[in-house]
Order: structure tokens, then sequence, then C-alpha cells
């Protein structure tokens, strides 16, 4: 989207904010700066009715009606009601994990991304600690693939990269239509149309080997919308109902921490740990070369009991955190 249509978007919003009343089409053309560019009345149709479309898409809710009985045009508003934040509600570890993620962006590529979603948190009431210290490494570890893809989906571009299938040193070029980029299990993926394969497909980011490129020209990619990227990669690959578990973890989680590791775990006893209450719980691993990472990111909260090679592993990386914080 170029600098000139996002700043007359803006202006639309604004202007369709600020009242009570429907704005016919040709008021919008004389209050809203933007649209005098529009030299003979069917350019200014052609891009008014695309600049509807796009606040839909974005989630905007337009509404047309007359003013009374007697007005022969209709006009537009966005109730203020519809368009605000509605209320959130998050549990307190809910919204330490929000924070803790927002300080764990720290590559350009997500910064924006992750302060915006904190700015509509806070105008949403929702109090989220951000000096909270830090207890895993301040940085999300994505692979060199990762910006170049972003932006293009951001751009709405195709790209073309070479890919290695698992388990072959054998390259393959593939050219996808990125719909988007995700974490799954650890991993990054890029969700989109192959062109290649004439068909949706996923591909981990660590298999992309050399120069992502782009093709053609921007906004040509559009993410269909009944499309869930997390859901598509997960059934893309091994689901967990399809696969044996490799291994199995024995933690202590705190009372009312650590949601993530809740929600897969079985409880098995309680137990203290250094005055602290919490529960003594069983997990299976399907990916265990990631779980050292997944847990700790939990900090204090989650405490390996077995195996010990996984609460070394733990261990080895909550030290590196500390020293580098220290130093």
């Amino acid at each position: 989207m170029s600098t000139a249509r996002a700043e007359r978007l803006v202006n639309l919003v604004l202007a369709l904010l600020s009242t009570r009343q429907y704005l016919t089409a040709e008021r919008i053309r004389g209050i809203v700066p933007g649209y005098s560019d529009a030299a003979t009345d069917e350019a200014f149709s052609r891009m008014f009715e695309r600049d509807k479309t796009e606040l839909r898409e974005l989630g905007i809710p337009l509404e047309t009606g007359r003013n009374s009985a007697f007005d022969p045009v209709e006009g537009y508003r966005i109730a203020r009601r519809d368009y605000e934040l509605g209320e959130i509600e998050l549990a307190p570890d809910e919204a330490a994990a929000v924070a803790l993620a927002v300080r764990l962006w720290d590559s350009p590529e997500l910064t924006g991304q992750a302060q915006g979603a904190l700015v509509k948190l806070r105008a949403a009431g929702v109090e989220v600690d951000e000096n909270a210290p830090p207890i895993v490494e301040q940085r999300v570890h994505t692979e060199p693939a990762f910006a170049p893809l972003l932006s293009a989906v951001q751009q709405g571009q195709v790209v073309r990269f070479d890919y290695r299938r698992s388990g072959s040193p054998e390259r393959r070029p593939r050219t996808l239509e990125p719909w988007g980029v995700v974490s799954w299990r650890a991993r990054w993926y890029v969700v989109g149309y192959d062109r290649d394969r004439d068909a949706p497909r996923c591909f981990r980011l660590s298999r992309i080997t050399g120069q992502v490129r782009t093709l053609g020209a921007p906004s040509t990619v559009r993410r269909p919308p009944d499309v869930d990227l997390l859901e598509f990669v997960a059934g893309s690959g091994e689901r967990d109902h399809d696969r044996s578990p490799v291994a199995k973890a024995r933690l202590w989680l705190a009372d009312g921490r650590a949601a993530g590791v809740r929600r897969r775990a079985t409880v098995l006893d309680r137990m203290a740990v250094d005055d602290t209450d919490g529960d003594i719980v069983e997990i299976d691993l399907y990916y265990p070369e990631g779980a050292a990472d997944w847990i700790a990111g939990y900090g204090p909260d989650v405490l390996v009991l077995e195996p010990d090679v996984l609460a070394k592993a733990v261990t080895d990386r909550l030290e590196r955190v500390a020293q580098g914080v220290s130093a």
C-alpha cells in the first residue's frame, strides 16, 4: 500500500468517526484530504470503492444510511461503539506472558507489531507489567529468510527461494505467494500458495537456502480470509495424535504460572520449592530438541525434575542468559 493511500484511509476513518451524521460520498470527496487528486467523478468513484473495500477487509465497520427520510442519497459513518476495541479479560499469567512476549520480540521485524499489540491491550484496560526483570534471552531467534519473507507478506509480493526437503541434500526452487510467517513448536514456517505444486503449502524457514527473491509488483498477493495459518502448519506436519511421544518429562510448576505448560501436563503431586507452592506434573515430549528453549522461557516458574539431560540443557540456557544480563 502506498503512503498516499494509507494517509487517505486514515483521514477517511477519522472523518467518519468524528460525526454522528451520515456523510455522502460527495461530502467525503470535499472534506477528506487525498480525494481531490481524482480528476473525474469516475476516478473518484473507483478510488472510494477501493477504499471502502480495504476498510472492510481491515475489519472497520462502515455503516450506510440516511440522516432523514428526505435525503435522496445514502451516506457513510463509523459507529464508535463498533470500532473501539471490546473489553479484554486476561488472567495474571496471560497478561505477564504478553509483556514477556513484547520484551522478547526485540528484532526490528517484530518490534512494531509487538508494540502495537501492547497499545491495544493498554487501551482495553489490561494491566501489563513491562518492567519485570528479564528472565530469558531478550531476542527471538529467527532464520535468515525471516526478514525478507515477512517483508514480502506485508508488501503482498510473490517470492522465490531454494528449499531442501527433510532428509535430502537436494535443493529445489520454489515460487510462493506468501500468506504469513508463523512459529510452531519452536520453528518458523512460511505459509502460502505454492505455484510449482499448484496448492497451499508451508515451508520451514531453516530449510530455505540462499537468498529469498521477490517477484513482480507489490499488492498482488492476498491471504484467503478463511485460512488459519497456525492450524494449517499443524495439520501439514505431524499432529500429536499422529505421532507417538519421544520422551516424558517431570516438571515442577509454580502455582498460577506457566499456563502453556499446564495445558499439556498431567498433575501428579504437590511440592514447594523455595517456599513457593506448586505442582509436580508430567508431560509428553514430541519434539525434545525444542523443549529446553521452550521450558527455559518460563524462567523460575518451571523446574525440570526429570530427565537430567533436559534439566541440564535448561540450566545451561538460563546461565547463558544470566551472564549476558550481568555483562
